[in-house]
């Protein structure tokens, strides 16, 4: 299996409602690429996503998602994650 890289999106404040009304076509967007693997929100006012590939590809491609172009998401972070241990790992096929 190839690379794995986490994305964590923070929401910002009072985006709620653009946020409702941009879901379909985030999610549409989200489920575009290949590799996606889990993608959910947090209670924390985020979203975690886990994608099969290279972070930096991964990032320039993410500037198109309709949440960040509408300015909800106030943090991003995309960044490798090697997979150490786990039932998931076998699973996945790592």
């Amino acid at each position: 299996m190839s690379q794995i890289s986490v994305v964590l999106y923070e929401y910002g404040d009072g985006t709620t409602a653009v946020r409702d009304e941009l879901r379909p076509a985030h999610r549409e967007f989200l489920d575009s690429r290949a590799g996606l693997l889990l993608s959910g929100p947090t209670a924390a006012g985020g979203a975690v996503i886990v994608y099969q590939a290279e972070p930096t590809e991964l990032e320039a491609w993410l500037d198109g998602d309709p949440f960040w172009g509408a300015g909800a998401i106030a943090k991003r972070i995309v960044t490798e994650w090697t997979i150490g241990m786990g039932s998931w790992k076998a699973q996945l096929g790592i």
